[in-house]
């Protein structure tokens, strides 16, 4: 057997071949109005500068490769490839697409919308996230749902869930743990995920903030807009510090501040009540102490200023 040749070009396998369209069958014409864009679909549809090439070129030669539906009753379908398609053929008015119709289970439809759709050039982090997670989910039902006996056994779902994610790695390219870490980043708060996508915040630190509580996230959002960009040492500190108790908002910008790249932390400089009330009569509060405390250090400062010249 020949083998093959270095440099050789790797057929890819169109989305026709994937959802098992044959050359001799012929597409219908679908009504727009009768068919629903796939629930919760993962692959963003934007007016760019690649979707008006796409609409110039249906507005010269047509839509040449049909779309994929399926039909989910009273004469009304969902869409499994061809979104972007179908978009253009909305701006240019055009009122019917050229369609396959396929007859799929649920499951069935994710794993096809998925894999007609995850050879497209540059996808997004957040799109990648949504997808995996959809198929593998998938996957996992199509297999079969685990028996009594190993739902009471932890480990035995965990093999199942390694080995699903093994066989979805395969099939896209990517590692197992690569996989479980693009589906970490479905658990970001939206904000954030766009910031991943908008390279604002790296793959490695996204996937780290993933593990963070969801209002915590929010702060990290206003955090990063106002400051730019948190590195991997900085949240795996406030990780650590969430894992001894709680923390407000302003501790926690005090600790990314301190633990910047090349930055030395911030010394602490701190009086106990004991030693504060070496100083004060006892019947005097906390309240009070504060109090007289701001005042002598405000009446120093003037000092200061006014001997500097200020």
């Amino acid at each position: 057997m020949a083998n093959k040749r270095v440099g050789q070009t790797i057929k890819l396998i169109s989305a026709e071949e994937l959802l098992g369209v044959s050359n001799e069958e012929s597409a219908m014409d679908i009504e727009i109005a009768k068919i629903h864009p796939f629930k919760n679909h993962p692959f963003k549809v934007t007016d760019d500068e690649k979707m008006q090439d796409l609409v110039e070129s249906i507005r010269a030669n047509g839509i040449l490769s049909p779309v994929i539906i399926r039909p989910i009753g009273n004469d009304v379908y969902e869409m499994i490839s061809g979104h972007r398609r179908m978009h253009a053929a909305m701006l240019l008015g055009l009122e019917v697409v050229p369609a396959f119709i396929r007859e799929m289970t649920d499951d069935e439809a994710v794993v096809k919308m998925v894999d007609a759709n995850i050879q497209r050039e540059e996808l997004l982090p957040s799109e990648k996230a949504f997808a995996y997670k959809m198929k593998m989910e998938a996957m996992k039902r199509q297999a079969g749902r685990p028996t009594k006996d190993e739902a009471r056994e932890n480990s035995a779902q965990i093999g199942r869930n390694l080995e699903t994610a093994d066989l979805l790695g395969k099939e896209i390219g990517e590692s197992r743990m690569q996989i479980r870490r693009y589906i970490r980043l479905t658990e970001l708060i939206p904000e954030l995920l766009d910031f991943v996508d908008k390279k604002r915040v790296q793959f490695t630190v996204a996937v780290e903030i993933s593990y963070i509580d969801k209002e915590i996230q929010g702060w990290l959002y206003e955090y990063i807009k106002n400051n730019g960009p948190v590195k991997l040492n900085q949240i795996q500190a406030l990780r650590a510090q969430l894992q001894q108790g709680g923390i407000t908002e302003g501790k926690m910008i005090a600790l990314l501040n301190d633990t910047q790249p090349g930055k030395a932390p911030t010394g602490k400089l701190t009086f106990t009540e004991k030693k504060l009330r070496e100083y004060f009569p006892a019947e005097y509060s906390t309240s009070d102490m504060r109090e007289i405390i701001e005042d002598l250090l405000e009446d120093w400062k003037q000092r200061q200023e006014a001997e500097d010249g200020i």
